[in-house]
C-alpha cells in the first residue's frame, strides 16, 4: 500500500467553522494511524470573498483544537506551493490540455442565457440547467466569438450516456447516471479555476490517496471522477463523512447554531473535549465508549465504523462531556490555571477595567455588572426580552436584521453595532433609543443597563455576539421560513416598516 495522504482543503471566506475541524480532525486521525501525512491546503480561488485574514483565523482555529499537520502554508513541503491563489497557471495548463485534447470547450454562455437555461430546467423538471448549447462549436465559431472579444469559460464534457460509479469506502457503491451531472465549469473567465479543477489537480499532484470530505460533497465526486478519466489520472479512493445536523435535522448552519470554533473556546470549552465531542459525531468507538483521548481514537481507529447518517450537534452531550474531561483531566491545584489561562488573565482585564472604572459603588458590584462576559447562556426569558412597543414575532425579525446588517459591514466591533443599529432601526421605522438600545442591552448582556454597551460587545466578541443573537431568537419563538423570505425581501430593500404591526412610530 502507497503512503497514505490525506488533506484538508478549507477555503477563507469566513469565520472557521467547527464543520472544518469535524473533518480535518477525520483526516489527522487516518493519517496518524496508517502512519502516513496530512496537509492543510488553503482554497482560496474565489477572489471576490478569500481573505488573508480569514486563512490566518483558520490556522489559529484548528491549532486551538490540537489539530497538527504535515505540509501547508505555514510549514511547507514538497508539493506547494498549498494556496490555490498561487497555482493558477497550473490550473490553466491543465484545462487548456484538456480542451486541446477534446474533453472539455470553450463555453460564450452569457450570464442571461444561464438564468433562461435554469428556468427552463426548472419548468421542465430537471436537474441540469446548462443545456449545452456551446459545447459543439466548431473552430471557426470559437474563433470568430474570441475575435470579437466574447468572454468565456471552459466546461468539462461530461459524458452524455452510461453511468458513473464508484465504491465510497463508507457508502458503499454509487451510481449516478450521467444525464444528471452537468457539464461542470473548470474554468472561470477571469482565469482563476473553479473547486473542482483546482481540488483534482492538486489531489493528483500533491499525490493525495483518500480523500475524506462531507457528505455534502458526494454529488460532486462523478464530476471529480470524469475529470480524472479526462486528465489519465488514478482517482484516489473516497470517504465520505456524515453531516453534522441541528436541532432541526438540517446541516448545522451558523443561521441558528453556533458554529465558529472561536465560539467554543471563547465560552470556556477545551478542546481536547470538542475533539473528542466530535468523533461521536462520525463514529463509535468499541464498547460505544463515549470518552477517551485523540491518541487511543489514532490506535484503535477503523474505517469501517464511521457513521452513514448524520450526526446532531447535542449542545447538552457537549457540556456533559466537558465536565467529565475537566474532572478527569485537570488536577484541582491546576484548574485555577486553566480558568486564568481561559479569560481570567491580565491581558482581558486590562481592556474590561476602563469600561466599569465610573460604574462600581464597591468592588463587590463587579459580578453583577461584568458576569455577562463569562458566562455563555443569560437568564432570560421571553418576557424580560419584549420590548414594548414590539411584539415578540417583531422582536425576532429586528434581532435577524441586526445580524445581517452586521455580517454585510464585516464589523461586529463596537463601531460596527453602533452603524447597524441605526441602520435597523430606521429600516424597521422604531426608535433607535426606547426600541433598539433596550433590545441590546437585554439580548447581548441580560441587563438593563450596564458597561457601555458597544464597548463591551468589543470585549464580547462576534462569535458569542452573534450567538446570543440567536438564542434570542430562538427564545421568542425562531423566525418561520416563510416570514425569513419575506424579511430578505424587504431588507434588501431597506424597508422592514410594513412587517411590523401595529405600525411603529420613532
Amino acid at each position: 500500500m502507497n503512503t497514505v495522504r490525506v488533506r484538508i482543503a478549507p477555503s477563507p471566506t469566513g469565520d472557521p467553522h467547527v464543520g472544518t475541524a469535524y473533518i480535518a480532525l477525520f483526516n489527522m486521525i487516518f493519517a496518524r494511524h496508517f502512519e502516513g501525512q496530512f496537509i492543510l491546503r488553503i482554497e482560496d480561488t474565489d477572489q471576490t470573498r478569500s481573505r488573508p485574514e480569514y486563512e490566518t483565523t483558520i490556522i489559529e482555529a484548528l491549532k486551538w483544537c490540537g489539530l497538527k499537520w504535515d505540509e501547508g502554508p505555514d510549514v511547507g513541503g514538497p508539493y506547494g506551493p498549498y494556496r490555490q491563489s498561487e497555482r493558477t497557471e497550473i490550473y490553466q495548463k491543465y484545462a487548456y490540455e484538456l480542451v486541446e485534447r477534446g474533453y472539455a470547450y470553450k463555453c460564450f454562455a452569457t450570464p442571461e442565457e444561464l438564468l433562461e437555461m435554469r428556468e427552463v430546467a426548472a419548468k421542465q423538471g430537471k436537474r441540469v440547467g446548462y443545456d449545452r448549447r456551446y459545447r459543439n462549436l466548431s473552430a471557426a465559431e470559437i474563433q470568430e466569438r474570441e475575435a470579437a472579444g466574447q468572454s468565456f469559460v471552459i466546461r468539462l464534457k461530461v459524458p452524455l450516456t452510461g453511468e458513473c460509479v464508484f465504491d465510497d469506502q463508507i457508502k458503499g457503491r454509487i451510481t449516478t447516471p450521467w444525464a444528471d451531472v452537468d457539464d461542470q465549469v473548470l474554468l472561470k473567465s477571469d482565469g482563476f479555476p473553479t473547486y473542482h479543477l483546482a481540488n483534482v489537480v492538486d489531489d493528483a499532484l500533491m499525490k493525495i490517496t483518500h480523500v475524506i470530505r462531507g457528505d455534502e460533497w458526494m454529488s460532486s465526486t462523478p464530476k471529480h471522477i470524469c475529470l480524472y478519466q479526462a486528465l489519465n489520472l488514478q482517482p484516489p479512493l473516497f470517504l465520505h463523512m456524515p453531516l453534522l445536523l441541528g436541532k432541526d435535522g438540517r446541516k448545522l448552519s451558523k443561521r441558528k447554531n453556533p458554529t465558529s470554533i472561536f465560539y467554543f473556546r471563547d465560552s470556556g470549552y477545551l478542546p481536547e473535549a470538542l475533539m473528542n465531542f466530535l468523533t461521536l459525531m462520525g463514529y463509535s468507538m468499541p464498547g460505544e465508549r463515549e470518552i477517551y483521548s485523540l491518541q487511543e481514537i489514532i490506535a484503535d481507529f477503523d474505517h469501517k465504523r464511521i457513521g452513514i447518517s448524520g450526526a446532531f450537534f447535542d449542545l447538552q452531550k457537549l457540556n456533559w462531556l466537558n465536565q467529565k474531561k475537566i474532572i478527569e483531566s485537570i488536577p484541582e491545584d491546576k484548574l485555577w490555571e486553566r480558568i486564568v489561562s481561559w479569560k481570567f488573565n491580565e491581558d482581558f482585564f486590562r481592556k474590561l477595567m476602563p469600561l466599569i472604572h465610573t460604574r462600581i459603588k464597591t468592588f463587590s458590584d463587579f459580578i453583577e455588572l461584568c458576569d455577562f462576559f463569562f458566562i455563555s447562556d443569560l437568564k432570560l426569558s421571553p418576557e424580560r426580552i419584549t420590548i414594548k412597543g414590539l411584539t415578540p414575532d417583531a422582536t425576532t425579525l429586528v434581532l435577524q436584521a441586526m445580524i445581517w446588517s452586521l455580517d454585510e459591514g464585516e464589523n461586529w466591533k463596537g463601531d460596527g453595532l453602533e452603524r447597524a443599529s441605526h441602520e435597523v432601526a430606521d429600516c424597521f421605522g422604531i426608535s433607535h433609543k426606547k426600541a433598539i438600545m433596550p433590545l441590546l442591552f437585554l439580548s447581548l448582556t441580560g441587563k438593563q443597563v450596564g458597561p457601555p454597551l458597544f464597548d463591551a460587545i468589543t470585549l464580547l466578541g462576534k462569535d458569542i455576539t452573534r450567538v446570543r443573537f440567536l438564542q434570542a431568537i430562538e427564545l421568542l419563538g425562531g423566525i418561520s421560513s416563510k416570514k425569513m423570505d419575506l424579511l430578505k425581501k424587504n431588507w434588501e430593500k431597506r424597508d422592514c416598516k410594513a412587517l411590523i404591526l401595529p405600525p411603529q412610530t420613532a
